[in-house]
């Protein structure tokens, strides 16, 4: 397509067509291949010096047409309001594009990050990272003002780091009012845009630094590759050195992995429309059943946040909801064994709808105490909704739901 600007749901359905490719392939073919030839010595030279007139690629962890591609369409998805140039860069998963940015940008100083991380996040943030030299304080960051004093008590700080939703509550981050203290500061704020994607909120265009995403969820949506990307001015990835970074840590894409993906994202935006339409069926139908203690999804009046996330997200709530059942653990473990239509599995952002029990399947090595006060109690349910027909969904929750009620007491 030429530069004439368009809507982000055509753009997707024209994310794999090639700019220039000298075949005119209508889809974006896979360069398979690890390494490119030069046309001469000073060809290559002038590749390798990163002078003008070189070869356009080399070898592929340093780039490859496919994956340009791919990041290409990741930095319109999320930056097609910021009116400065905006970079993206595909990794082999999405902790591959956490790690990265948090090494790079972080470098030898310390991480403000809130509780209730995605796990393997976290995991990085209290395990790895120090050994890095990376410390990380854990605080809610929608208390702006215990977020300020801690970032005046600690100015080696570098980094905020949150999600737009997080485990198990479905929390929403208020990030335009952190993304204001993180100016004051001076410090740079990450996102993992993982759970929102850009079709309901683009947080580059509310203050944040750089939006990462693990691109195997919902900006793949079929379940094929494990992916991620990160997505930011390219001014910031510059100063930064990031693309060195993930040059010299080795997490890149595969090329096979960059055209699924864009593949996926022809559906994009179809796919998000009926996620978040279910999901909100999936949710209301869960809140009335008698079996269901309490529903998070930021798309009910009841969820504490309901009112912020109406004010950030775009076109709905997404398809991602936790809910905790009266009956507690054996309930959970009952339900999981009785679902027939919907995938006992983890994850999320699939066509199909997938479900589980955290504390007797994802967390269940996790000390109980702790992993309560995580939020995650012994009958808390993860739900991913898909995009079959709802009432296909819903009959299945019904009757797992009806098969796990614990027998009336015999007197």
């Amino acid at each position: 397509m030429k530069n004439k600007k368009y809507s982000i749901e055509s753009e997707m359905v024209h994310a794999d067509q090639p700019e220039n490719d000298p075949f005119g392939a209508h889809v974006m073919p896979i360069y398979q291949t690890s390494t490119f030839k030069f046309d001469s010595v000073e060809d290559g030279r002038k590749f390798f010096a990163q002078e003008e007139g070189g070869g356009s690629h080399g070898y592929s962890r340093l780039g490859n047409p496919t994956v340009d591609r791919l990041e290409q369409v990741f930095a319109k998805m999320e930056g097609e309001n910021i009116a400065e140039d905006v970079g993206a860069l595909a990794f082999g998963s999405g902790m591959a594009a956490v790690s990265t940015a948090l090494l790079a940008m972080a470098n030898q100083g310390a991480v403000i990050a809130q509780p209730g991380l995605y796990g393997c996040t976290g995991q990085f943030l209290k395990e790895e990272a120090p050994e890095l030299g990376i410390d990380t304080h854990f605080l809610d960051l929608n208390d702006l003002e215990t977020l300020d004093q801690t970032l005046q008590e600690n100015p080696d700080v570098k980094v905020i780091y949150g999600e737009t939703m997080a485990n198990p509550t479905m929390s929403i981050l208020n990030i335009p009012a952190v993304a204001e203290v993180a100016k004051a500061h001076n410090v740079l704020f990450l996102v993992d845009n993982t759970f929102a994607t850009p079709y309901h909120l683009r947080p580059l265009e509310m203050g944040a630094d750089m939006v990462i995403h693990s691109t195997t969820k919902y900006l793949n949506g079929h379940g094929t590759l494990i992916g991620g990307a990160l997505v930011a001015k390219q001014s910031v990835i510059d100063e930064y050195n990031v693309a060195l970074f993930r040059k010299n840590l080795g997490g890149v894409t595969s090329p096979f992995d960059a055209w699924l993906n864009l593949n996926g994202l022809k559906t994009f935006t179809l796919r998000m429309q009926q996620h978040t339409k279910n999901g909100m069926k999936v949710a209301q139908f869960l809140e009335e059943h008698e079996a269901v203690k309490k529903v998070f999804y930021p798309g009910l009046d009841t969820h504490d946040q309901h009112e912020l996330a109406d004010k950030l997200f775009e076109k709905g709530y997404g398809g991602v909801m936790s809910f905790e059942l009266k009956g507690g653990y054996e309930a959970g473990v009952a339900m999981m064994d009785q679902v027939d239509f919907c995938t006992l599995a983890v994850s999320l952002g699939t066509v199909d709808t997938l479900i589980q029990h955290p504390a007797s399947m994802t967390h269940s090595v996790m000390d109980a105490e702790i992993r309560q006060q995580a939020g995650i109690t012994d009958g808390l349910v993860r739900l991913a909704v898909g995009i079959e027909n709802v009432d296909d969904i819903i009959g299945d929750l019904e009757q797992a739901l009806e098969k796990s009620k614990p027998e009336p007491a015999m007197y």
